[in-house]
């Protein structure tokens, strides 16, 4: 994915300018071939690529009552600007952390998968709680923390294949480009088809076209080699759906029903206009709201140790594959697979884990919308802060924010996703222990919507041809308890019917 940028690229003139300033030494700008403006471009793309999340996280979380009946943040009813802002404020500390820390081009928030198994599967259980869920998170992040220090975290990623981590940064791409054009609905789910194009088989509606729109200039501003072309993109999209709201006054996309035929025609999750003040004070009500005894209480020590197996394996595991590729994305990495800082980054995002908990919004991850600034030309941990920087504003101005519509967002997502595409000529589909390995990493991602479960299927699969060809021994050890640790996970529905 180095050609996202071709003057942003290690290999450019400006890699061979000494540093200027002890911002550029402290972060290595200059050496990574980057300049301040393109580290703050993009981290203003990282931001708006993730800050959905702002919105959706509670949405999901902030909508559902636990045992008890009480939502999170207190009370009987939903209370969402305090999801919110609890949401904004993690995501916006643990992103300066990992900038600052770890100097690497990768932003954290809630995780997506992590939050809706909390909402679904843990606080339902009974006498669980809200606190007693988040609880689980916290006891999954100081689990995964030891793990890191300890070392093992990292020699699993050193134990992992060449070809697999790029086959992990392809899939990812496939993934992302098919999550942008589904949250724009550009692809929806349909009744004969398991998608299909637009709402109805074709492209209608003025939120498609400010997609379209969006995703055509950055191509062209991309191609002619446009500074910032991502966010100038976005930025326009935004002025153009907030025109195109001002006037046709479409409101936010709702699907048809049994009892209403919907809002097909609206914004996907968030409407382009500000209707209230864009500054109001945060509501941090969700932080400390944690109880790990509780959740221990409540779901007995077995079904509290898979709850706990379950987030660990799918944070585990998706950390590493977003680490690969956001790495492979800004050329940093080596011959030898290796990536600088590895072990801090890892760091940072099992920390983030424990800190969601606390902050009572649900696990935090690395997220590979990251990608999208490094395609912007990001190549060092300055643009983490940017976005941290970001997020923590975003406590007070969640009006603006929430401005901006998935259809003049997600277009970043879909060039990002082409752009790791471009990976795949460096795997060797002609020798069989590497193509099949590969080739299922790449498609159960988008397939699965899970990138887990494509690195979990490439994974259990490269172990058994090497195996079944003879090869048990060149296989290193660790892959083979990462692939059991698959198999358990892949089972783990299976096995928590039997022990719950």
């Amino acid at each position: 994915m180095q050609q996202a940028d071709p003057s942003s690229s290690p290999t450019s003139s400006s890699a061979a300018v000494a540093p200027r300033s002890a911002l550029d030494r402290y972060f290595k700008i200059s050496e990574r071939g980057s300049t301040v403006s393109r580290e703050i471009r993009g981290g203003l793309v990282t931001f708006f690529s993730m800050c959905y999340i702002v919105v959706l996280n509670p949405l999901i979380i902030g909508t559902v009552p636990d045992s008890t009946g009480m939502y999170l943040g207190g009370g009987t009813e939903p209370n969402l600007p305090a999801v919110a802002a609890g949401t904004a404020l993690i995501a916006g500390i643990l992103s300066v952390f990992m900038g600052a820390w770890a100097k690497f081009p990768l932003a954290l928030a809630a995780g997506l998968g992590l939050n809706a198994y909390l909402a679904y599967s843990v606080v339902p259980l009974p006498g669980m709680t809200w606190a007693g869920a988040m609880g689980m998170v916290l006891i999954e992040g100081v689990v995964i923390l030891l793990l890191v220090l300890t070392g093992f975290r990292k020699a699993v990623f050193d134990a992992v294949p060449p070809f697999l981590k790029t086959a992990i940064a392809v899939g990812i791409g496939l993934f992302i480009a098919f999550l942008g054009l589904f949250n724009a609905k550009f692809v929806t789910t349909a009744a004969g088809t398991p998608v299909q194009l637009g709402n109805d088989g074709s492209l209608t509606g003025w939120p498609t076209f400010v997609f379209v729109t969006g995703l055509l200039l950055m191509f062209v501003l991309w191609i002619r080699k446009v500074p910032g072309a991502i966010l100038i993109a976005i930025v326009t999209a935004t002025v153009l759906a907030m025109i195109i709201e001002q006037v046709l006054n479409l409101g936010a996309f709702a699907p048809a029903g049994e009892s209403s035929e919907g809002n097909p025609g609206g914004w996907a999750m968030n409407v382009p206009s500000l209707s209230e003040f864009p500054i109001q004070m945060p509501d941090f009500a969700t932080l400390f709201t944690v109880d790990p005894i509780g959740g221990i209480t409540a779901a007995g020590v077995i079904g509290a140790s898979v709850i706990v197996f379950s987030l660990l394996l799918a944070d585990f595991f998706d950390t590493m594959g977003t680490m690969v590729g956001v790495a492979s994305g800004a050329g940093l990495v080596d011959q030898d697979g290796d990536i600088p800082h590895s072990q801090r980054i890892l760091v940072v995002d099992s920390a983030a884990a424990i800190a969601g908990g606390i902050g009572g919004v649900s696990s935090n991850t690395s997220f590979v919308e990251s990608t999208s600034g490094v395609a912007e030309g990001a190549r060092t941990g300055l643009s983490a802060i940017v976005v941290g920087a970001l997020f923590l504003a975003a406590t007070f101005f969640s009006p603006l924010v929430a401005m901006v519509p998935y259809e003049a967002a997600t277009p970043a997502l879909v060039m990002v996703g082409f752009l790791m595409m471009t990976q795949i000529t460096d795997i060797d589909f002609t020798d069989v222990e590497i193509a099949v390995p590969a080739f299922l990493t790449i498609i159960l991602m988008p397939f699965a919507y899970s990138i887990t479960v494509g690195m979990g299927a490439g994974f259990v699969m490269y172990v058994l041809i090497r195996v079944a060809r003879g090869k048990a021994r060149d296989v290193h050890w660790l892959m083979y308890l990462i692939a059991l640790m698959f198999v358990a996970y892949f089972l783990r529905g299976a096995v928590a019917g039997l022990l719950l």
